[in-house]
């Protein structure tokens, strides 16, 4: 008889989660928030790889720059676009502006949902922020209703509001996060919503 060959081990399963800080300040505290996930991830949940992808240099949404019959976008919109849909699920540091998101974190959820690839559609998110009394959670709310409209499907709970204007100082002079995250942070589209995070092997 010949010599049976051992199956190939399997590749690791890797769940990709494309993070968004709606804050474009230098030293941003939300920028903070998702160094402080990709820590975590590496320590806690092997498998769970966090992209933060930028958003500032976006330009303004507007249908004047679309090509192809409204399929076509300007190099660096192409480019942000597919690493939305390239990943499983998302991750969105949001701080509230006049009770709302920020303008910049607006305009990207507007640029992935045009065209008639919908990048943002049925896939799993889970939202961080840091604000005043109430930690950014009316912009929460806001960016919740949006994402009824584009079909995110955003976690209940848990939820983290950082009350970052409180003693201890949270953040540092950076934006790094010094308090408040000792233990793993949840996995966007855990629980409920944990069918909607379709993991991949790694490459």
């Amino acid at each position: 008889m010949g010599a049976v060959a051992a199956p190939a081990s399997a590749k690791p399963t890797v769940l990709r989660v494309a993070a968004f800080s709606g804050s474009v300040r230098k030293e941003s505290w939300h920028a903070g928030l998702i160094r402080a996930a990709e820590e975590l991830c590496e320590e806690f949940i092997p498998g769970l790889l966090i992209d933060h992808v930028d958003i500032p240099n976006l330009p303004m949404a507007n249908p004047d720059l679309e090509t192809d019959g409204g399929d076509g976008f300007p190099p660096e919109v192409e480019a942000f676009r597919a690493r939305v849909l390239a990943a499983d699920s998302f991750l969105f540091a949001s701080p509230e502006y006049n009770y709302s998101v920020t303008g910049s974190l607006k305009n990207a959820l507007d640029w992935a949902s045009r065209g008639t690839v919908k990048c943002w559609a049925d896939k799993a998110a889970a939202i961080v922020c840091a604000g005043g009394d109430f930690g950014g959670g009316r912009g929460s709310l806001h960016l919740r209703q949006i994402g009824i409209f584009v079909d995110i499907h955003f976690t209940n709970k848990p939820e983290l509001h950082v009350r970052a204007f409180d003693d201890p100082p949270k953040f540092d002079a950076d934006g790094n996060l010094t308090q408040g995250l000792t233990s793993p942070t949840p996995r966007p589209g855990s629980g409920s919503r944990r069918c909607s995070c379709r993991s991949r092997p790694s490459p």
